[in-house]
C-alpha cells in the first residue's frame, strides 16, 4: 500500500480566476471611455484640419482670381471637386458622415448647415459650400457635437 503524500496542484482556484475578471472589468469600464474620447476628438481635430484646408484654398483662388483677371471670384462647385484646380486632391470625405458629397447652394446663418432637400444627395452631405460668400462648412448633424457650426 502507499502512504498518502502531499499532492501539489497546478492551477488557479476559482476565486483567483474571478478576482482576475473583476480586476479586467474595472479596467477596462475606466479605459473603453477613454478611448471613446479620443476616438471623438480625432475626428473633431480631423473635420476642423479639413475646413481649415479648404477655406484656405478657397481664400487663395480668390486672390489668384483678382490678381490674375482683376475680377475675384470665389471656385464654383466644379473647380471645386476638380483635384488640382483649388485643391492638389479631391475634398476628404467628412469624418462624421464618412460623405464626400458637397451640397452647393446659398445659405443664410440661420439654416447653415441644413441644407434644402433638393440640394441632399442621398440624405447625407458630407459638406456644405456657398459659391456666392465662398463659405465652406461641415454636414452631418452629430448629435452634441455642432460641427455645422465651424
Amino acid at each position: 500500500m502507499h502512504t498518502a503524500k502531499n499532492v501539489t496542484r497546478r492551477g488557479f482556484t476559482l476565486i483567483e480566476l474571478i478576482a482576475v475578471i473583476v480586476v479586467l472589468a474595472i479596467l477596462s469600464a475606466v479605459a473603453i471611455p477613454r478611448y471613446f474620447d479620443y476616438a471623438a476628438s480625432a475626428r473633431s481635430a480631423s473635420a476642423k484640419s479639413i475646413l481649415g484646408s479648404v477655406r484656405s484654398a478657397v481664400a487663395n483662388f480668390y486672390a489668384n482670381s483678382i490678381i490674375s483677371s482683376g475680377t475675384p471670384a470665389f471656385p464654383t462647385l466644379a473647380q471645386l471637386q476638380t483635384p488640382g484646380t483649388v485643391m492638389t486632391d479631391p475634398v476628404p470625405v467628412n469624418p462624421y458622415n464618412n460623405s464626400q458629397v458637397i451640397a452647393a447652394g446659398t445659405w443664410t446663418a440661420a439654416t447653415a448647415g441644413t441644407p434644402a432637400p433638393s440640394q441632399t444627395v442621398s440624405g447625407t452631405n458630407g459638406w456644405n459650400y456657398d459659391a456666392a460668400a465662398g463659405k465652406f462648412w461641415a454636414n452631418s448633424n452629430t448629435s452634441g457635437v455642432g460641427e455645422n457650426a465651424w
